[in-house]
């Protein structure tokens, strides 16, 4: 599997892609909308009246209220109208919405209050960087996809809450409302687990980095790198991005790519160690003993603490990348094939990821995985 896709796609979103209209005034609107018809005059934003919105959604109102203060645009009795209304319009879903800008002012429906604050993004698309005029339109839009997510990795390299808000933000700008969040590698752990201290201690850190394409050891930088976010940390970030309607999928790397968390606990190791955070990229022989029943304890424990964490409906579990040489050798992995009537070390990561799969079902969660996963089957959901 190849994650380094993603980043290729939040490249193309995030540094000049858009998507234009035809015509000779164009208005770049991302993602595309159902239906946009511009239409003749413009609308200056400098002459606005107050916000109109029902008590219950005044959140958003102050969301759109935070952005025309910050573009130095105040409210004036006697300004043009801005209405933010909840409508009955089954043809929008959950997600879609209606606006609208006239002279009479800017006029944002929707079904829901997700619909509305996804008009409010058009809405501040369609403002210009520089200047206050903006085009009279007549648009409508709903997603074509009720998944619309982006990835971030911070298992190899850590980004601070700051970075992280940012891009939940850009995220919500262009209509995404699942976060990836990737938390768990070879490199680092990055999640406080109360029960499993030393996944903070030990785990969350390597003792130096890779530069280049690592020929020789000069090309290690010899900088202890980590660090891990706090329970308190993650609940913020899941928070303020249920704010902005984007669920966070948390993911824990297993059975393979997980050699930091085994230099934290390397008896559940088909060696028992030593083991330590890898320093450079790829993919690493040790893994998961999959014939210790410690291994399943540990990490329905992990599991545990996660779900308290995401109250979002999947939890995603990598199952990429796990070479089967230590399972091959592992006397507890033999016994464990054997015992389960299994054929070989294929259908035992088959075992290992429908054991956990079962698991987190029975939390009235689903899994995710990369497309590893698929190899062997996978166990019904339980509800």
């Amino acid at each position: 599997m190849t994650k380094s896709i993603v980043a290729v796609i939040i490249l193309f979103l995030f540094t000049g892609f858009s998507l234009k209209q035809s015509g000779s005034n164009e208005i770049s609107i991302v993602p595309r909308p159902v239906e946009l018809t511009q239409l003749k005059g413009s609308l200056d934003l400098k002459k606005r009246g107050i916000i109109e919105i029902s008590r219950a959604n005044v959140p958003l109102a102050s969301i759109l209220e935070e952005y025309l203060n910050a573009k130095k645009i105040p409210s004036s009795p006697a300004g043009y109208s801005i209405k933010l209304s909840i409508v009955q319009n089954n043809t929008l879903g959950n997600e879609g919405y209606k606006l609208s800008v006239s002279k009479k002012g800017i006029q944002i429906e929707a079904a829901s209050e997700a619909g509305l604050f996804y008009g409010i993004q058009t809405f501040i698309q369609l403002t210009p960087l520089t200047g206050t005029e903006i085009p009279f339109v007549e648009i409508t839009d709903y997603p074509r996809f009720s998944y619309r997510g982006l990835h971030l990795d911070v298992g190899r390299h850590m980004f601070p809450l700051a970075f992280i808000k940012k891009y939940i933000d850009l995220m919500a700008r262009h209509k995404f409302n699942w976060f990836h969040w990737h938390l768990t590698e070879d490199q680092g752990w990055r999640i406080e687990i109360k029960k499993y201290p030393k996944l903070q201690e030990v785990a969350a850190y390597r003792k130096e980095t890779l530069i280049g394409h690592g020929r020789n050891p000069k090309d290690y930088d010899g900088v202890k790198y980590g660090g891990y976010y706090t329970q308190e940390e993650i609940k913020e970030i899941v928070q303020y991005a249920a704010d902005r309607y984007v669920t966070v999928i948390p993911e824990i790397e297993l059975p393979g790519h997980s050699l930091a968390a085994l230099s934290a606990y390397p008896e559940l190791g088909c060696t028992g160690g030593s083991y330590e955070a890898a320093t450079k990229w790829g993919v690493f022989k040790d893994v998961y003993c999959a014939g210790k029943e410690e291994t399943f304890t540990f990490l329905e424990d992990i599991l545990d603490e996660l779900i308290s964490l995401f109250p979002g409906e999947y939890i995603h579990i990598g199952g990429d990348e796990c070479p089967k040489a230590s399972w091959e050798k592992c006397s507890q992995c033999q016994k464990r094939l054997k015992a389960e009537g299994l054929k070989d070390e294929h259908e035992l990561q088959s075992y290992f990821i429908q054991r956990i799969e079962k698991y987190v079902n029975s939390k009235g969660k689903r899994i995710i995985g990369w497309d590893e996963i698929l190899e062997g089957g996978l166990a019904p959901m339980l509800r």
